[in-house]
């Protein structure tokens, strides 16, 4: 299965950015967006260290508690 996060980019050089998600930091390669470059304050998904696509702030937001919900539900 795979899985791809969403994150905030938080800054960008060349064709890495700096993204946070749920105050995770990571560097991450924006490589596979050169067809639609990202901003600082996007969000994408990040699948293995690669921003995929851009998603709209809700649908991280939505993503987020989704996540939390199955973490919270797997310690149960």
């Amino acid at each position: 299965m795979c899985l791809a996060i969403p994150m905030q980019i938080e800054s960008i050089e060349g064709f890495t950015a700096r993204c946070q998600a749920k105050g995770v930091w990571r560097d991450v390669s924006l490589f596979m967006m050169q067809d639609e470059p990202p901003a600082i304050g996007d969000f994408v998904m990040v699948h293995v260290g690669y921003a995929i696509q851009k998603i709209a702030e809700a649908d991280a937001r939505t993503t987020w508690e989704l996540l939390d919900q199955i973490l919270e539900e797997s310690r149960a």
